[in-house]
């Protein structure tokens, strides 16, 4: 931000972001926001917090924030698994790479990795060497409540 404001740059940001919520399923990163407006984390985190107590966002693990009742309500655990049905991939296929599940799920890559490594754990996915991650197992359904 270029100059100061008396109300206090947070509750600036806060009502630019009231304005931009509409229509994005996931916000942008902190980082990002950071560099868009020139501020610190912390400016940036009280910003989302004030717009969190209003009721206009939520965090989501592993997804980052998002408007409340919008978008897709999956964890990121549930979308990252049942992508193998939505791209029709079969055992011996190729998963999608780090960065293009970031991309696809707006999540960062330690939430991409961590659930990376539970789908190994899992049997689901194996990483060949020089090839990325295949498909090693397609999982059951899991039934929801």
């Amino acid at each position: 931000m270029s100059e100061a404001s008396p109300r206090g740059t947070y509750l600036v940001i806060a009502e630019t972001l009231r304005s931009e919520v509409k229509g994005h399923e996931v916000l942008p990163s902190e980082s990002s926001l950071m560099r868009s407006y020139n501020v610190s984390r912390n400016t940036i985190r009280r910003a989302l917090k004030a717009l969190e107590a209003d009721g206009i966002i939520e965090s989501t693990p592993g997804i980052g924030w998002r408007p409340v009742g919008g978008g897709d309500r999956r964890t990121l655990d549930e979308r990252m698994t049942d992508l193998l049905a939505e791209d029709a991939l079969s055992v011996g296929d190729t998963y999608p790479s780090e960065a293009k599940l970031c991309e696809r799920f707006g999540a960062s890559r330690t939430a991409v990795r961590r659930v990376l490594a539970q789908m190994e754990g899992n049997g689901v996915l194996a990483t060949v060497h020089g090839k990325g991650r295949t498909v090693r197992a397609l999982p059951t359904p899991a039934r929801r409540s």
